[in-house]
Formats: C-alpha cells, sequence, structure tokens
C-alpha cells in the first residue's frame, strides 16, 4: 500500500541524502515544499539543476569559483598577501575567516582532511599545490586553520612534515581554548589542553 506519493516519496529519499538531514527532517522539509507556493520548489529545482554547471575551482588555491573563472578574486586582488596563506579543509572555511573581516592574505583548500577511516590520505588532498605555491609565492607564513579534531590534528602535522625545514617559511596553528561563556566543567580535554598550551602573559 503506496502511503505517500510517489513525487513525494522521491523528494524525502533525494533530501534525505543531505548530510545532517536525517528521515524525519527530510519528510519536514518535503512537507514544507509541498504546502508553499510552487515558486519556491521551482528557485530550489533551479538553482540545483544550475549548481555544477556554475562552478569551477581556483587553479590556485582551489576556493570555488564561477565557471569559466581561473583564479579567485581572493587570490588576485592586489590588496591581499599573497605572502601568508591560510590552509583550510573545505571551501566554506574561507566564508568564515572572511567573516571576521581580520584576514588580509590568501587561502589554500585542501579538499578535505586525512581520514583513513573514510580511505582519504594525504594524495588526495591539495597539499603537494600547496607546497609548489610556497615557493611560486614566496610565502612567508602558513596558517593551519584546520578543525581541532583528530583529523585536522593529524593534517595539520602532515603538512608540517611536508614543508619541513628546508623552507624559509613560518608555519602557524589557529589559536585554540575556551569559548567566552564557557564554563571549565563543561569544556572537554582537548580544548582544555589547548588553552594551556595558549595562554597568554596578562
Amino acid at each position: 500500500m503506496q502511503i505517500l506519493p510517489p513525487a513525494l516519496e522521491e523528494l524525502v529519499e533525494a533530501l534525505g541524502k543531505l548530510p545532517g538531514v536525517g528521515p524525519r527532517t527530510a519528510e519536514r522539509y518535503a512537507y514544507y515544499l509541498v504546502k508553499h507556493n510552487p515558486g519556491t520548489s521551482k528557485q530550489l529545482a533551479g538553482a540545483l539543476d544550475n549548481l555544477h554547471a556554475n562552478l569551477s575551482y581556483c587553479k590556485k588555491t582551489f576556493a570555488l569559483v564561477a565557471a569559466g573563472k581561473e583564479l579567485s578574486d581572493l587570490y588576485t586582488d592586489p590588496r591581499r598577501n599573497k605572502k601568508i596563506v591560510a590552509v583550510v579543509a573545505e571551501p566554506f572555511d574561507i566564508v568564515a575567516l572572511e567573516k571576521t573581516g581580520q584576514f588580509n592574505g590568501t587561502y589554500h583548500v585542501l579538499g578535505g582532511l586525512v581520514s583513513p577511516i573514510d580511505g582519504i590520505g594525504p594524495e588526495q588532498l591539495h597539499i603537494a599545490q600547496l607546497v609548489k605555491r610556497i615557493d611560486e609565492d614566496d610565502v612567508e607564513e602558513i596558517i593551519l586553520a584546520t578543525n581541532a579534531s583528530v583529523e585536522g590534528e593529524s593534517t595539520a602535522l602532515y603538512i608540517q612534515q611536508q614543508i619541513g625545514d628546508t623552507r624559509n617559511v613560518k608555519i602557524t596553528r589557529l589559536a585554540r581554548g575556551l569559548p567566552i561563556g564557557v564554563d571549565l566543567e563543561y569544556a572537554d580535554q582537548i580544548t582544555l589542553g589547548r588553552a594551556l598550551e595558549g595562554r597568554q602573559v596578562l
């Protein structure tokens, strides 16, 4: 017996494939689209239909750019300092750093993190291209801006090893510490450990 029309079941199934979207959430999203103006569904369908055809990757930084564009504006802008490179895991990490308004260097997107469990090795990431960039752009500082997870830490360590001591480049890591408003008793061990390591003189 068919509980839902096939078109709706197909939509729920498609939405359920998105990360972080379980069966109930997929059903809520689908029902929202059914209830509301068909224009919302058409707009969403159009955006999805055009997505891959209108996107590309910067040949230098691997950030997302419009199709047909070779280099990211964040790389070609003369106001950006090419000698400072923030290394991030994914393109949307750039958005988070840009929102601070405090970084005027350029970026390098790895395309993920080293994760043997998920079958992702260093050779699948843009690490070799990063090492090449150091020489091409005469980079002075690499900021390792990967997550404070096991994968993020191991990726950062691997990059450090690949750069080595032969190049005259400073390697830094985003500071880790206690978020404002968090009690010590609720902080995890990694966060507390990083906070101790990064303690500052007052």
